[in-house]
């Protein structure tokens, strides 16, 4: 079917890799070139939905604290009739005509309008499930939503999604500090301050920072005074940097 070609993940897969990593003991995103421990203090609020940290293919993701003022702009996808009546990731039944969608790291529960760039087409739908773990690809949506927003022939589209108000019950919150997305890690001096110089070019912050325990030179976007906009700005290197993670200073 062309809309779920390639997703890499089933929903129940998802079930089964979904690990909660200990505040101190794990990446934020795993799958990089080394590992890098959490920053202190890291908590999911009590009772907050689909904010736990989970791991997928070696990455780990930290869902967001909050939706609020989200924007973000990718590839949306949809999946169907393979996965109809399955377990979503937050515990619900998969339902291909209804209005919901996968997204990476926005918490359950989260009302987002999703706008077709190819013919301005907009669906409002709710996140209750995690994805997609494929290239650039920000959203999965329904059948239907995808019918709603004249993708379904084609399988994907650009799109722009901008989240409607907060989760009820969950409070607005970020974990504050300097973040940053490590982006290389290298053992020549030289190479890791040729890397940092293209980025900087490009006209993002960049540092090299010296690991001792490892003897490598890490390469690292930033600094980001929150973890969600790091959050964010890791998943859009993903495609120019994959393995990419987030550290805190």
């Amino acid at each position: 079917m062309p809309g779920f070609a390639g997703r890499q993940a089933g929903i129940g897969l998802l079930l089964l890799v979904f690990l909660v990593c200990a505040p101190a003991g794990c990446s934020l995103r795993g799958g990089g070139q080394e590992p890098t421990m959490a920053p202190g203090g890291v908590s999911v609020p009590k009772g907050a939905r689909g904010t736990k940290p989970y791991t997928v293919a070696g990455k780990t993701y930290y869902p967001m604290l909050s939706s609020h003022g989200f924007r973000e702009e990718g590839i949306a996808s949809w999946y169907g009739p393979d996965f109809h009546g399955k377990m979503t990731a937050n515990g619900e039944k998969y339902d291909m005509h209804g209005m919901t969608a996968a997204h990476k790291l926005l918490p359950f529960g989260t009302r987002v309008l999703v706008t077709n760039k190819e013919n301005g087409k907009s669906v409002v739908v709710r996140i209750n499930d995690r994805g997609p773990f494929v290239g650039n690809r920000v959203i999965d949506l329904t059948r239907t939503a995808a019918v709603r927003i004249g993708m379904l022939a084609k399988g994907t589209a650009p799109v722009i999604l901008q989240t409607q108000g907060q989760v009820p019950g969950l409070k607005d919150g970020d974990l504050g500090g300097n973040f940053y997305v490590q982006v290389g890690a290298f053992a020549d001096k030289s190479n890791a301050e040729r890397l940092a110089g293209k980025l900087r070019q490009g006209g993002l912050g960049a540092r090299t920072a010296y690991a001792e325990s490892v003897g490598l030179f890490r390469v690292q976007v930033g600094p980001y005074s929150g973890l969600n906009r790091a959050e964010q700005a890791s998943e859009s290197m993903d495609a120019a940097y994959p393995g990419n993670f987030v550290v805190a200073d």
